[in-house]
C-alpha cells in the first residue's frame, strides 16, 4: 500500500484533516511521507503553511513539462513532505481531458515518487468527474470519510457501484466515520445501521470536536499543538486499523 487517496462525493466530512493527520501519524512513525493538495481551495497545503502555487499551473503539470518532484515542498515536520495545491487545478478535468489517456496521467505521474516515499497521500475534491477517475487509477486506497447523515449511505452505495460497474478491482474502498457527535441519537443510529448494512466500515470513528476545528487556527496537525485528547486517539486508531486493512 502506497499511495492513499482521501475521498469522497460529498464536501466538508473531514477529507483534509483525515490526510493532514494521517500523513503526520505516518511521519512522526518514521514513514516517509508525502501529501499531494489536489483540492484548489488548497486546504492541506494552508495547514502545512505552504503557499499554494505552483508556477506553470496545472496545465504544465499534466503535459510533463513540469515534474512532480521539483515541486515538492518541505513541511515543518521531519519525513513529511508537500504537493501544493494551484487555483488552477480548477480546471484539471479540462486538462486532463485534452491529454491522450487522461485517466493513468496521475498514476505516471506519480510512480517515480513511490520509490522515494512509504506513503502518498492524495486530498481530493469532492465530486465526480475525469479527475476523479484520474485518482482511482493511481490509487491502491480509497479512504472515505461518512457523516453519520441521511445521505451516507447513498454516497456510499454510489461510491460502491461506481467502483464495482468500473472494473477497478485494483482499489480497495476504506471508508470510517467521520465529525460524528456521540451525542446526537441520530448519529448513534445510522452508524449502526451503516455498520451493520456495510461492514467493511471501520470501527474508528473521527469525533466532532473543537481541538480539530483548531487546525484551521493552528495551520498545523492536531497531534503538532496537542498530545492527548480522544481525538488524537481517534486519528492513531485509525491510522492502526488501515495498516491492518490494507
Amino acid at each position: 500500500m502506497k499511495i492513499i487517496a482521501t475521498y469522497n462525493i460529498k464536501g466538508g466530512v473531514g477529507k483534509t484533516s483525515t490526510a493532514v493527520n494521517l500523513a503526520y501519524i505516518a511521519a512522526q512513525n518514521n514513514y516517509k511521507t508525502l501529501v499531494w493538495d489536489l483540492d484548489p481551495q488548497g486546504a492541506s497545503s494552508y495547514y502545512f503553511r505552504v503557499k499554494p502555487k505552483i508556477k506553470g499551473g496545472s496545465k504544465a503539470l499534466i503535459a510533463g513539462a513540469r515534474e512532480l518532484d521539483g515541486l515538492i515542498k518541505a513541511t515543518d515536520f521531519e519525513n513529511l513532505d508537500l504537493l501544493p495545491a494551484d487555483f488552477s487545478f480548477r480546471n484539471l478535468d479540462l486538462v486532463l481531458d485534452a491529454r491522450k489517456n487522461p485517466t493513468q496521467r496521475l498514476k505516471k505521474l506519480l510512480k517515480p515518487l513511490t520509490q522515494e516515499y512509504d506513503f502518498i497521500i492524495l486530498d481530493c475534491p469532492p465530486n465526480i468527474s475525469l479527475l476523479s477517475e484520474a485518482i482511482f487509477e493511481a490509487s491502491e486506497v480509497l479512504l472515505s470519510p461518512i457523516i453519520p447523515t441521511t445521505l451516507s449511505l447513498r454516497t456510499l452505495e454510489q461510491l460502491k457501484k461506481y467502483i464495482k460497474d468500473n472494473k477497478l478491482k485494483h482499489l480497495q474502498l476504506i471508508p470510517f466515520f467521520s465529525m460524528a457527535d456521540r451525542r446526537k441519537k441520530m448519529h448513534r443510529e445510522i452508524m449502526q445501521t451503516l455498520a451493520e448494512q456495510h461492514p467493511d466500515i471501520l470501527q474508528s470513528v473521527i469525533p466532532y470536536a473543537s481541538d480539530i476545528e483548531r487546525m484551521g487556527w493552528e495551520r498545523m496537525p492536531l497531534g503538532a499543538y496537542t498530545r492527548k485528547g480522544r481525538s488524537v486517539e481517534a486519528y492513531q486508531t485509525l491510522w492502526q486499523e488501515i495498516l491492518q486493512a490494507g
